[in-house]
């Protein structure tokens, strides 16, 4: 029985691996094809650079995984741009990007436009006042005990014991018996109590009655409701010491928060008809008196302030109130708009990315934008857009930030240098808007770049990385004080690349992704040098025909020696001077 059992396995075994070969290689006549396929794939694969569609810095001379976020490395070919407006990116990489679009359009829109608005009542400022103390004195008596208490001009307020009010009493009714030899002495004497706010019919009953009362009364000079109650029965209070804080409430004011995109709608004389829940049924009505100059940093709002008279008090300080404004109204017009969340902001200029059709693979320009007021949540384009073209409402900042690593346009990257067809953009000349202390930070940040530079030439990533640190730690410390206008916009775009470049060289440790970075941030100093001017030294900008693939790259160098940075030991003296750039 055991001898039968041992060939049986034995021809189980040998059918299985049969079944299996079939299964895995789909018989003999597939496997031609099989072979065919794999001979084709490293045939085009030969001589290909490979990158990564999120990350273009990522170059390698065959296929596999980005070593930054581990996407598939495609071929550079299937996403190479000669456009630097225009960014292409894989079918894979728009996916996982999660790139949204948008068509945008013609609307039909009311010229005359209801802008909603919410608030809250605040007391008129400018109606408060304090009731002070005339003369120094003991609180004997209030009549007005409480906070909130309504008080009206004239109405007695307290009764004061006064000492000094006892004593110019006297001086008055000895003044009295002397008018006949001294007549001025009984009008200094009146004096002195008018100085204490004594009402001249409180001084002839005096005189008449001839006896010294030992209280005054204290009337109200304004009126108004009780904020504040500072004193009590007992306390001794000094001349001018406040005993009540007022605040009339006849008028008061509602203060609406506008957006900043709602301001080119709101004028001071503007007529905001608001309600509040405290009030059903009821619609208050005023007109704007005061746009607040200055906006909230924090809630990015504007305070914009209507009057309201408020005779029967029924609005009352910090009741929330909803209101409209309404436009004149014109007739309809057909507008443009755009989604908000299509727009990026940088300083004054607005951008979105507009995709471009019937290409093979997702492609995406650069467009700036001259934007009109808000309307919900769109805002109207008055230039930069037509009907019909598609933009991204969901992943620019992606695109945008992959654009700028590739040294394409975008929000930091719009006037960098690019290696397009047709040579690089000629920097502007700022040399007249830098003061002396900017070019000689601008001097320090140069020679840690000829650290960097030096790193490189000895094909030392771990040397290159720190000196990249030391660069960027030299432009943060670059002040622009008395830098303005487009030269300080230029400045800022330039330093943004120099710092996203610099970090990017810092956080490698491949000498070749660091020499694609070099390359990139070499080509945002020159233009910053151009268009800024060096302080105390000269420069040579330096290229090599040869580098990344007979692409050409540029450095700078303070000799004009060739000390190639691109190869190294490997071709050390490969270059050429292309430029000087003299001292002032």
């Amino acid at each position: 029985m055991q001898q039968i059992k041992v060939p049986l396995l034995i021809l189980i075994a040998l059918l299985v691996g049969l079944g299996a070969g079939y299964l895995l290689f789909g018989g003999g006549a597939a496997a031609p094809e099989t072979a065919h396929h794999h001979e084709a794939g490293a045939s085009d694969a030969a001589g290909t650079t490979w990158t990564c569609s999120m990350h273009p810095q990522i170059r390698r001379d065959e296929p596999g995984d980005c070593p930054i976020c581990g996407m598939d490395l495609i071929q550079q070919s299937e996403m190479a741009s000669d456009d630097p407006l225009n960014f292409e990116m894989t079918r894979e990489a728009a996916r996982l990007a999660n790139i949204q679009t948008t068509i945008v359009g013609e609307s039909a829109t009311e010229a005359g436009t209801t802008l909603q608005l919410s608030g809250k009542v605040q007391a008129d400022e400018r109606r408060a006042s304090s009731q002070v103390a005339q003369v120094p004195g003991r609180i004997e008596k209030l009549y007005v005990s409480f906070t909130g208490e309504q008080v009206y001009k004239g109405q007695k307020l307290a009764e004061l014991y006064a000492p000094d009010l006892i004593a110019a009493q006297r001086e008055l009714l000895e003044a009295v018996k002397l008018q006949e030899v001294n007549p001025r002495l009984l009008e200094a004497a009146r004096n002195k109590l008018r100085y204490w706010k004594i009402a001249p019919e409180q001084i002839n009953e005096i005189i008449e009655s001839g006896e010294i009362q030992e209280t005054f009364p204290l009337y109200a000079t304004e009126s108004g409701v009780v904020t504040q109650r500072r004193v009590a029965v007992g306390d001794y209070v000094a001349q001018g010491e406040s005993l009540f804080d007022l605040m009339n409430l006849s008028t008061v004011w509602a203060v609406f928060d506008a957006y900043e995109e709602d301001l080119p709608q709101i004028e001071v004389g503007d007529r905001i008809t608001f309600s509040t829940p405290a009030v059903p049924g009821q619609r208050f009505s005023g007109r704007v008196t005061f746009i607040d100059p200055l906006i909230d940093k924090d809630r990015r709002v504007v305070a914009v302030r209507t009057e309201v008279r408020n005779p029967n008090g029924k609005l009352k300080p910090e009741m929330l109130v909803t209101g409209e404004l309404l436009g004149e109204t014109t007739g309809e017009q057909l507008a443009l708009t755009v989604p908000k969340s299509a727009v990026l902001w940088t300083g004054e200029r607005s951008v979105v990315y507009v995709r471009v059709p019937d290409t093979d693979i997702p492609t995406f320009q650069y467009r700036e934008l001259e934007l009109g007021e808000a309307k919900g949540d769109r805002y109207r384009v008055t230039d930069g857009l037509e009907a019909g073209e598609e933009v991204v409402t969901y992943g620019n900042f992606s695109i945008d930030a992959a654009a700028q690593l590739n040294n394409q346009a975008s929000m930091m990257n719009r006037d960098i240098q690019i290696k397009v067809a047709g040579g690089a953009k000629e920097a502007p000349n700022y040399r007249a808007a830098a003061p002396k202390i900017f070019k000689q930070q601008l001097g320090n940040a140069i020679e840690a770049y000829l650290r960097l530079k030096d790193a490189l030439v000895a094909t030392n990533a771990e040397t290159a990385a720190v000196q990249a640190k030391a660069f960027t730690d030299a432009v943060e410390g670059i002040s622009s004080d008395g830098i303005t206008g487009e030269a300080l916009e230029y400045w800022r775009q330039q330093r943004g690349a120099l710092m996203a470049h610099s970090k990017q060289v810092a956080e490698t440790e491949a000498v070749a992704e660091q020499r694609t970075q070099f390359d990139f941030l070499s080509q945002a100093l020159i233009s910053t040098v151009k268009a800024f001017g060096a302080a105390e030294q000269t420069y040579y900008v330096q290229h090599c025909p040869m580098a990344f693939d007979w692409e050409g790259a540029d450095w700078i160098s303070d000799v004009q020696e060739i000390r190639n940075p691109y190869f190294g030991d490997e071709m050390l003296a490969c270059g050429t001077v292309e430029e000087t750039l003299p001292a002032e």
